[in-house]
């Protein structure tokens, strides 16, 4: 049997109201766009916050140029009607005018898997609005390195070689893979900082076969501006061999801090959520997540299961909601709002530039005054 590709591509092309949903026509739109095209075997168009998000199965491989044009015809299809529509941000994450082979680098964000089916093929697809890619680390670490989280790591001797990590730096664009557990503690320091250091891929150890892959596009460093969070999204593989269904979403019952929210520019609680409350209005947020399940059978999404609407995570919403109480109160003081090394995208550098000679060295002013005589 043919290996199956499985292809998530995701763009913000026009809100409704505001930054907070899609609007139905441009849902439509992109189905009409996937319908009865021959280079798939299946999909599903799905919406987070004021992001599409199209899921495709395919046997071309990944980075496939016919795929990748689909995509972005269908994102440019949809954005004629957020135009039309007058919707906010139309168009917003397709920066080029001119599709040249391959989608990344483009705007939207790609994260795609080649598999073998197996016998049972559980999926699950995460996918955020509000945030950036480094939103993962920490599922993705808690979930294939932490026996704490992932009782399969310690009990099930098809886990048990543990994961390799392939992490990317994503300001100098290099890689770098780890193997865990042995090399934990060095790739702590790097994924902790996760608005630099992302996890791309993780890989079995036993097998070699990939087990998740998330997408890594930065917007502001493609386009050189602030111009919307990269919102990602993730696969992942469940069980025999993998994480359990229920090892895979049990991180996300903590609501950790990420970084986008309002404006791309404040940290906020990632909230797990069903499709239904995937509308962030609060101050456009806080962040949210979702997390659909499918099953592949010869390439066809069976699905999907809808897991954050599962009352379980009622508690993690909550707390969500009480840390974004919390935050909110500090406005535009760290560290709700982000350290200035992530503000170079917003008016920071203008208002910089706009002050520049205001500012005086003391240590010039010093020695300056010292010189006349004056106390220092």
């Amino acid at each position: 049997m043919a290996k199956i590709t499985l292809s998530v591509i995701k763009a913000d092309i026009g809100g409704f109201v505001g930054h907070s949903a899609v609007h139905p026509e441009v849902e439509a739109k992109a189905r009409a766009c996937l319908e009865n095209n021959p280079l798939l075997i299946d999909y599903y168009v799905a919406h987070v916050g004021d992001d599409i998000n199209l899921i495709m199965t395919h046997e071309l491989g990944r980075n496939h140029g016919e795929i990748h044009q689909l995509a972005w015809d269908t994102f440019v299809a949809c954005t004629e009607v957020a135009k039309k529509l007058k919707l906010y941000g139309a168009g917003q994450d397709l920066l080029s005018d001119a599709f040249s082979g391959n989608i990344k680098g483009l705007g939207p964000g790609v994260a795609e898997m080649e598999v073998e089916e197996r016998e049972s093929e559980p999926i699950v697809i995460f996918m955020a609005d509000k945030t950036e890619p480094g939103a993962w680390n920490l599922p993705l670490y808690k979930i294939f390195a932490d026996p704490f989280n992932t009782i399969g790591l310690v009990i099930d001797p098809k886990m048990h070689s543990g994961f390799v990590f392939e992490v990317r730096d994503l300001i100098e664009n290099k890689k770098i893979m780890f193997n865990a557990p042995e090399d934990i503690y060095d790739m702590l320091v790097f994924i902790g900082a996760p608005g630099r250091y992302s996890i791309k891929r993780i890989f079995h150890r036993g097998t070699g076969e990939i087990a998740a892959v998330s997408s890594v596009q930065r917007l502001n460093l493609i386009a050189g501006r602030y111009i919307g969070k990269d919102d990602p999204v993730c696969i992942m593989r469940c069980q025999n061999g993998y994480p359990s269904v229920g090892e895979v979403l049990e991180p996300f019952a903590f609501p950790h801090l990420v970084s986008g929210w309002m404006r791309g520019s404040h940290s906020g609680p990632m909230m797990p959520v069903g499709m239904a409350d995937a509308r962030p209005t609060r101050f456009d947020g806080p962040p949210r997540v979702i997390a659909l399940g499918f099953q592949l059978a010869g390439g066809k999404l069976i699905g999907p299961n809808d897991f954050f609407s599962d009352v379980a995570f009622d508690n993690a919403r909550r707390l969500a909601l009480e840390i974004a109480d919390y935050l909110r109160r500090l406005g535009p003081f760290e560290p709700h709002r982000l350290h200035l090394e992530e503000m170079e995208y917003t008016t920071m550098p203008m208002v910089m530039e706009k002050l520049r000679d205001r500012f005086i060295d003391l240590r010039v002013a010093k020695k300056a005054k010292a010189a006349a005589g004056g106390e220092a």
